[in-house]
């Protein structure tokens, strides 16, 4: 596996691609990646999403990812350490941010949730690989607000994926045990209340008030909307048979997901994934 370090706060790489040069990278910095044109599949973290033009990827630190080029595919690729996240030159930026950012691990398949936010990405993209093309004047300047933008509206997309109510000044308590699900979200034993409870140290009484008082979910609610989320983005992503789908979520069966997809989604899986194919 290739390790790779960013020198600098950012860097930008853009360009056409028949194969992507490392099978699987783990790296120490975000990696966001645009596919501007082009087929294939991404893997991240022993899973694999099929890509196509429009997707945008977010790859957070320690993540192991990396693409099958089925088509000539046109990717941009933008790179971002700690450094430009917490730059100090505005303090509610940093803090939004590294909020929305650090509750982005594990969230496979394309982040752009929100419609409107897809042609405004393309057209962000855009405008930063025609400023490096160009280098005129105060290019520099005029790229560093564009990909503020392009970090803004990846956070947006994230954003909207957390708890509805949550706080943006959330202590680290709620960070740990969003983060504690989101890794052992395919382990049921260990998304039990007692287990989380006991594996963050809080008493178990505790950790479900407090869990409630700051998102406005009950630990279920939320373990189980993420769920579903993890259910759609494979649905949209993979050709995962849904019997597979219901073995590594740990649901009871394929008529359980069917019944709690249909209550939350208004539409049973298949229906869901033949809407996408005929769309």
């Amino acid at each position: 596996m290739t390790e790779k370090v960013l020198h600098q706060p950012f860097e930008i790489e853009f360009g056409s691609f028949d194969d992507f040069p490392e099978k699987m990278i783990r790296s120490n910095f975000f990696t966001l990646v645009f596919v501007r044109e082009g087929t294939g599949a991404q893997f991240l973290n022993g899973h694999k999403f099929n890509y196509r033009s429009g997707n945008l990827f977010l790859i957070t630190p320690q993540d192991q990812y990396g693409f099958q080029i089925l088509n000539e595919s046109k990717f941009f690729i933008l790179r971002f350490n700690a450094s430009f996240v917490t730059r100090p030159d505005d303090n509610d930026w940093i803090d939004r941010m590294t909020f929305i950012l650090n509750n982005a691990s594990h969230r496979p398949g394309c982040i752009l949730k929100n419609k409107v936010d897809k042609p405004v990405m393309a057209s962000l993209i855009a405008m930063v690989m025609d400023e490096l093309s160009h280098g005129q004047i105060y290019h520099s300047t005029i790229v560093l607000q564009l990909v503020n933008a392009i970090v803004a509206v990846v956070a947006r997309n994230i954003a909207l994926k957390l708890p509805k109510n949550m706080k943006e000044n959330t202590g680290e308590p709620i960070l740990d045990i969003l983060e504690y699900i989101q890794k052992n979200i395919y382990n049921a034993k260990k998304l039990r209340t007692a287990a989380i409870s006991k594996a963050l140290s809080m008493s178990s009484g505790y950790i479900g008030r407090y869990f409630k008082k700051q998102t406005g979910e009950t630990l279920q609610q939320y373990i189980l909307s993420y769920k579903l989320r993890i259910v759609e983005m494979r649905l949209t992503n993979t050709d995962m048979r849904i019997n597979e789908i219901v073995d590594d979520l740990g649901f009871t069966d394929e008529s359980h997901l069917n019944r709690l997809f249909k209550k939350y989604k208004g539409i049973a899986p298949r229906e869901f994934r033949k809407q996408l194919a005929n769309a």
